[in-house]
């Protein structure tokens, strides 16, 4: 199970490899942050390329680091994790984006991600 604190350290590695373009030494090898850190930076291209499809009037490259960070580990987990249900998926990242970026943040990252789960793993 991932856990809140285990979004937040994969976020904290994610936005730092953000930075220095290389994913940090600092996580446990074989935990779930690290899972997740090194399965989206891994990815990123790919999952930048589905977010910037859906988010109207936003290209990836314009999004704060956070909100972008947040998305591609939501839609990595869509993914990925198929276990866990979407709405756990969007509410953990929209709780993560209220936190740690800005004030409309929350609603942006809930937009984007409910198109993406339409996409990713549709209701039929």
């Amino acid at each position: 199970m991932i856990t809140v604190e285990t979004r937040e350290t994969a976020l904290q590695a994610l936005y730092e490899a953000e930075m220095r373009l290389e994913l940090p030494d600092c996580l446990a090898p074989g935990s779930r942050a690290s899972w997740l850190a090194e399965g989206v930076w891994q990815e990123r291209h790919a999952l930048d390329a589905a977010i910037g499809s859906v988010a109207e009037r936003w290209t990836v490259e314009r999004m704060t680091p956070v909100d972008r960070i947040v998305l591609r580990m939501a839609l990595y987990e869509l993914r990925h994790r198929p276990e866990v249900p979407v709405a756990v998926i969007i509410s953990e990242a929209v709780k993560l984006a209220k936190e740690y970026s800005t004030e409309r943040s929350g609603a942006f990252v809930n937009g984007v991600l409910a198109r993406l789960a339409e996409l990713e793993r549709p209701t039929g």
